[in-house]
């Protein structure tokens, strides 16, 4: 990753989990560094910015109105995130996932293609993939810890996307999932004292 905003300096991640952020669609790691502030303090957070141009902005694979996408690229960005994560995953006791909109995606992905790599997954208004490639990989000796956050009136989000995500979590996961009318297809301070008590349940014990 060429660009990674860290919660914490160098000197104190050492045995700290890690926690790695992955923003939107056409917005960038700046998106994600704004939780930092509301996020575990015990954790290390690191924002990456995805590598795709999207006019001024950044996203991890191309995406239209439908959520359609090139799966090769799907799986050339996973690799990438996957592999910098094992260029640091020693320097901690953990790593763990969080992603918002297009990187709920991302997380979702590296987690089926990776399972027991990852201790907990959080996805913020966002889906997860339906792709029968990826189908045919699911196998999780025990549901790995889901956090679902959205709006349901989030406009974004397909109601055909919406339904495949409830359902594929419902069936691999151990799912926590939370609803926040109003929110629209966002983030809100009321969703990270929800995410900060999961992690810390599933993470810090």
């Amino acid at each position: 990753m060429e660009t990674v905003v860290w919660s914490k300096p160098e000197a104190e991640r050492e045995g700290t989990p890690l926690l790695v952020l992955m923003h939107g669609y056409g917005t960038d790691e700046s998106r994600m560094v704004r939780l930092f502030d509301y996020l575990p303090p015990d954790f290390t957070c690191a924002a990456l910015r995805a590598p795709m141009v999207i006019g001024d902005h950044y996203g991890w694979f191309l995406l239209d109105y439908f959520l359609a996408n090139d799966f090769a690229d799907v799986i050339s960005a996973t690799n990438a995130v996957h592999t910098w994560i094992g260029s640091v995953r020693g320097k901690h006791s953990s790593v763990s996932l969080m992603g918002y909109s297009q990187g709920m995606a991302m997380a979702s992905t590296l987690l089926r293609l990776h399972p027991g790599s990852y201790k907990a997954t959080v996805g913020l208004s966002g889906f997860v993939l339906d792709n029968e490639l990826l189908s045919l990989t699911d196998s999780f000796e025990s549901p790995p810890p889901f956090f679902w956050g959205r709006d349901k009136a989030d406009l974004v989000i397909n109601e055909e996307a919406t339904e495949y995500t409830a359902q594929w979590l419902e069936k691999n996961t151990r799912l926590t999932a939370r609803t926040y009318p109003g929110m629209g297809h966002a983030m809100s301070k009321s969703e990270m004292v929800d995410v900060s008590a999961f992690l810390r349940h599933y993470v810090l014990g």
